[in-house]
């Protein structure tokens, strides 16, 4: 059994996209960073539909390199032949949409990292290992990529892989055009097209577009173009059509295109045609791969290709397996489908990264509890919530599964430095106790300040809320958490909604579950949920239920702890810890309470406070593992 469905190689680069939309690149005011390059492309989106791939190509040693390395990790790709250029830039890209027929883009390739791919780069353990190897057409413009890209499909074919090529013709990436001409896509050039046809023999499948095969076989009417190709290669050729969709050749070329083997098309709203190809060679992957029909295979690749023009950036913008899925199942009912909520969801739900099935967080986000604390100021609070992290960061020792909730008003020092410690980080908006609900002035009254959030904070909110609430009441609150929770997917943060009702009024085993189906109907669906200790089993199997009627990609639940001695918060783990929807725990005055009195007191050092809060700490997460380890066993 071989490790990798497919391995891809060839241009990764860095992608700044302008976030207007309509204007000129020369007028773009903000970008948003996607990792990009055709090959890089494929990978990611073929990640996301269930296959296990690989890319070769590589990077600078620098920030850049850095966030292809981990993004491709948090997507899923392999990365061992993704290899560190110690004396080159990782590649640019700066593109914008100025309409549906206009996209700008500005290649910074002079003398880039993937431009010096060598043979030595290409591992033959790692080629060994995979069902298929994708090569993309840029890659055979330099000798030295060119002989990096034949020396890996003459392992591939050696090792009984398939192999494939994505002509991903762009006359400037070939010296054929100027810098400001990136966007063009078709230059006649005898020369590339005699260096393409010296390869084309070396692939099982072929995709490209009509222009594409132009190229490739050296006329610019299609039909004769394919021809020539297929006198060249047995290969399965895919020719894109844009709205006429695609069509697949197995055998000879037909006099009219439309006589080929042909996947339904998608009939939507054209935002964004850049990456749609390489989202449409992912669909294509997945069904060749799965040795499905190609009118099949075509469907996954056109409905790809569809997600991408409807969608903001490339690899963003793909779609998972189950949400491909779906799509199929359920059709199209908003043209525009970035605008369809419920498809926006599950896009959002399966697309998250990070393996969070354990979630132990030690909460130290407090405010007011602080500041009504002897001996508290503002300094004095700021490195307090530096020995907190201390603490945290000492009991996590490098494991997955640990986290924080720290705030930016006290605990700001703290909180930029636990950016890329490997805790799950989550920071709260609302005033602390507000009811009605109500935010910190700093995140500004449409919550645009979450623009300058890191992406890997969380937004928590807590609201205090109860079935019995006034009409009122229940919706401002809920007004106040949609507005926060819409900012927070804007902004591509994941969002964690806490509701506490005991505070309130009396709660009972439907409590909560009525809370959680009311803001569901509001339209607000968090990422997490963390909830107060419930008195039963009862309780907590009715509020699980709530919530996966609704959502059944939850991130989950967290327990909180109301400042409960341990002997408390240990009883109500094990009733929380039998249900798998709860995650883990948030707990934090248990913890951090009386040290920080005594500490603020004068009464304890710095080194005895972070000693014992590491000690609560990790005790807590004993008792935890504890109570999940026992409802396990229960279970099985």
């Amino acid at each position: 059994m071989k490790k990798l469905d497919v391995i891809t190689i060839g241009r990764s680069s860095v992608d700044l996209y302008g976030a207007q939309v309509g204007g000129r690149l020369e007028d773009m005011g903000s970008f948003n960073k996607y990792i990009g390059g055709s090959p890089t492309n494929i990978a990611c989106g073929a990640a996301r539909l269930g296959l296990k791939s690989g890319l070769i190509t590589r990077v600078g040693d620098e920030h850049m390199g850095r966030f292809i390395r981990e993004q491709l990790q948090r997507e899923g790709v392999d990365v061992q032949g993704v290899k560190t250029d110690p004396a080159r830039l990782t590649a640019l890209v700066l593109l914008g949409i100025r309409g549906e027929d206009q996209f700008p883009l500005i290649f910074y390739r002079e003398n880039c990292a993937d431009m010096a791919l060598s043979e030595d780069d290409i591992e033959e353990t790692f080629i060994a290992d995979a069902r298929a190897v994708v090569a993309t057409g840029t890659h055979l413009s330099n000798p030295r990529t060119e002989a990096a890209v034949l020396k890996a499909l003459r392992l591939a074919r050696a090792h009984g892989a398939c192999t494939a090529l994505d002509i991903d013709y762009r006359p400037n990436l070939w010296g054929l055009a100027g810098h400001g001409a990136g966007e063009s896509r078709f230059i006649e050039s005898a020369a590339v097209t005699k260096k393409l046809q010296g390869t084309l023999h070396l692939f099982d499948l072929i995709v490209g577009t009509e222009e594409e095969f132009h190229i490739a076989g050296g006329s610019i009417d299609t039909v004769v173009a394919l021809r020539a190709v297929r006198a060249l290669t047995p290969a399965t050729l895919v020719c894109k059509r844009g709205a006429k969709g695609a069509v697949a050749f197995a055998a000879a070329i037909p006099d009219n295109l439309d006589d080929g083997e042909m996947g339904p098309g998608f009939p939507i709203e054209v935002f964004n045609v850049l990456g749609a190809g390489d989202g449409f060679f992912a669909g294509l992957l997945r069904g060749w791969l799965d040795d499905a029909s190609w009118p099949k295979a075509l469907e996954y690749a056109n409905a790809c290709g569809a997600f991408a023009v409807s969608r903001h950036g490339c690899t963003p913008a793909y779609p998972s397996w189950e949400e491909l899925q779906f799509f199929l199942k359920r059709g199209i009912k908003v043209k525009a489908l970035r605008h369809d909520t419920e498809l926006e969801q599950i896009h959002w739900a399966t697309n998250r990264s990070g393996d969070w099935s354990e979630c132990r967080v030690f909460a130290f986000d407090h405010r007011s509890q602080l500041e009504q604390m002897d001996g508290y100021t503002l300094a004095r609070g700021g490195a307090f919530k530096e020995l907190c992290l201390e603490a945290a960061l000492e009991v996590q020792g490098g494991k997955p599964g640990y986290g924080i909730l720290c705030d930016n008003r006290i605990g700001r020092r703290a909180l930029h430095a636990a950016s890329g410690s490997g805790l799950w980080i989550g920071r709260p908006c609302e005033r602390p106790g507000s009811r009605p609900l109500s935010f910190e002035p700093e995140l500004g009254s449409d919550c645009g300040a979450l623009g300058e959030w890191a992406r890997e904070n969380v937004v928590k909110v807590l609201c205090f809320c109860h079935p019995d609430d006034d009409s009122a009441t229940r919706a401002a609150q809920e007004e106040s958490v949609k507005r926060l929770f819409e900012a927070s997917r804007r902004n591509n943060l994941e969002f964690l909604l806490e509701i506490v009702a005991s505070k309130v009024g009396a709660v009972d085993d439907e409590t909560m579950a009525t809370l959680i189906r009311q803001f569901y109907a509001a339209g607000i669906y968090p990422d997490w949920w963390k909830l107060e200790p419930l008195a039963s089993a009862a309780a907590w199997d009715a509020a699980c239920k709530a919530i996966e009627e609704h959502d059944r990609y939850t991130r989950g639940i967290v327990v909180l702890g109301l400042d409960a001695p341990d002997a408390e918060l240990a009883a109500s783990f094990r009733v929380a810890a039998g249900f798998p929807l709860v995650k883990g725990f948030a707990v934090g005055r248990t913890i951090f309470g009386e040290v920080a009195r005594a500490w603020f007191k004068g009464e304890t050092s710095d080194e005895a406070a972070v000693a014992e809060m590491a000690r609560r700490y990790r005790r807590l997460c004993e008792i935890w593992d504890e109570a999940r380890a026992t409802a396990r066993e229960k279970a099985a």
